[in-house]
């Protein structure tokens, strides 16, 4: 079976922050991949990081930290059950909360797939069968929830519903892809519906959306099986398509965006491409494609003109141009994976369970630090986190936590 794509949940950082325009988002403030911590490891003794502390009872699961409130956040699933556990930062559980039946086997892949957003004392969680429910983290208990399938017309795909949910505001966006409700922005206080988008009618594709600002306007953008969509923030009005597909429908990847243009791509071979979006709100136009850079759900990274992303089928780790989309440096010293940045250096979590420090160089890029993850179980998915000189990796049941500090 084809690798689990999304896996991609594997996860991030989620931040309440009452004075930032976006309120929570997944791999980093923007989305990006960058964490804006400083002082922190130029390099690693040999065998890695020190590790502060593991956590082995998480279940099975592909996501990872939340981070607020001086709490870690992260879910799993025990038989059928999925679990949102509440720590201490330093490692110690708090409390666990059931939230509902998650993924157990029928998508071959058991484990949890979106990581829970926090917003205060309210937490966000959707799960593999397109529960959405707000549960409050000091009472314990839902306060309400939503069924994607049933009450927003979507259709589950093939390893089960996937998205990491995004907060502006009082409003939480969630793709159902649907033909009527293809997205949706609810009052996240009450689950009530505020406004519902049919995009182009595509399905989910395993995408958590970003929330750009682009000529003045506001949107919301996410990748679905076929298209690139962009959608007004406040209104959910179709502002513009972009047709962008592989032979499996699956884009896990939040596209990058800067310069008034974005960088989308996806494994299985199609490739990636920048484009430049318009300041009439028309369709995008292309300004470069590169077959070869495929990644298939661990993100990448955009720092100083170039970007750095491991391949799906071209199984590399890449440096482009982002003005060309030029490969200017490709090796195989490791396996593919997730990508994450903080003070200029670049973190990586492969597919075979090492983690990796990189020396990100004028178009190319040095291996400075190595160390291999020995705790844990199945899939090695989930996308670092780094908060406060901590790196944070989850394997299946463990979550361990580096310090990664000078």
């Amino acid at each position: 079976m084809k690798r689990f794509l999304f896996c991609l949940a594997a996860t991030l950082l989620i931040s309440f922050n009452a004075n930032s325009q976006i309120i929570n988002n997944w791999r980093g403030p923007d989305r990006d991949g960058k964490y804006l911590e400083t002082n922190l490891l130029k390099s690693w003794p040999e065998g890695g990081p020190q590790m502060l502390w593991s956590y082995e009872s998480l279940g099975k699961g592909f996501t990872s930290t939340s981070i607020d409130n001086g709490k870690i956040y992260i879910t799993g699933i025990e038989g059928e059950t999925g679990y949102l556990h509440i720590l201490t930062l330093n490692g110690q559980l708090i409390k666990k909360i059931a939230y509902g039946s998650d993924v157990f086997s029928p998508s071959g892949f058991p484990g949890s797939r979106s990581s829970p957003t926090i917003a205060g004392n309210l937490c966000y969680i959707v799960s593999g069968f397109g529960k959405l429910v707000c549960i409050d983290t000091k009472e314990e208990k839902i306060i309400w929830s939503k069924e994607l399938f049933s009450d927003f017309d979507g259709v589950n795909i093939r390893f089960s519903f996937t998205e990491n949910l995004l907060i502006n505001g009082k409003l939480i966006y969630v793709s159902p892809g649907g033909i009527k409700n293809n997205i949706v922005a609810l009052d996240r206080f009450t689950g009530n519906l505020i406004w519902s988008s049919e995009g182009k009618g595509n399905v989910s594709a395993y995408c958590s959306p970003l929330l750009i600002e682009s000529y003045g306007r506001k949107l919301l953008v996410n990748m679905m099986s076929f298209n690139t969509i962009a959608v007004d923030a406040a209104t959910g009005a179709l502002v513009w398509s972009y047709p962008y597909a592989n032979t499996n429908k699956i884009h896990p990847n939040t596209p990058i965006y800067k310069d008034n243009s974005l960088y989308i791509f996806s494994g299985y071979g199609y490739g990636s491409q920048r484009i430049k979006l318009n300041a009439d709100g028309s369709q995008p136009t292309n300004m470069w494609t590169n077959a070869t850079i495929d990644p298939q759900f661990g993100g990448a990274i955009l720092k100083n003109g170039f970007i750095y992303a491991s391949g799906d089928r071209n199984r590399k780790w890449f440096c482009a141009d982002w003005a060309t989309g030029e490969i200017k440096f490709e090796t195989t010293e490791l396996d593919k994976g997730a990508i994450i940045e903080a003070d200029d250096l670049l973190y990586v979590y492969t597919e075979k369970g090492d983690i990796a420090l990189l020396e990100p160089l004028a178009g190319s890029f040095k291996i400075i630090g190595k160390a291999q993850i020995k705790l844990g179980t199945d899939q090695h998915w989930a996308h670092p986190v780094i908060n406060n000189g901590v790196l944070y990796i989850r394997h299946g049941t463990a979550l361990m936590a580096f310090n990664i500090k000078k």
